[in-house]
């Protein structure tokens, strides 16, 4: 898992370095840092099924779950 975090990661942080809000040093720590890697996984872990029920009740409420 933590391979396609760190993928997610660069993908997030790519704007802010195009946009000269974070420094390339800055990035690559970010990248490589265990600990906001395990965090984001957590947090996405959370997310995932939030949004699958989500989905659900919005399926439920308009008829899309028949």
């Amino acid at each position: 898992m933590a391979p396609f975090i760190r993928i997610f990661l660069r993908y997030v942080t790519l704007p802010l370095l195009a946009m000269g809000l974070i420094l390339p040093e800055e990035q690559q720590a970010i990248i490589a840092d265990p600990d906001l890697v395990g965090y984001v996984c957590t947090g996405l872990g959370f997310l995932a099924p939030l949004a699958a029920e989500g989905w659900y009740l919005l399926a439920r409420r308009f008829g899309w779950s028949k």
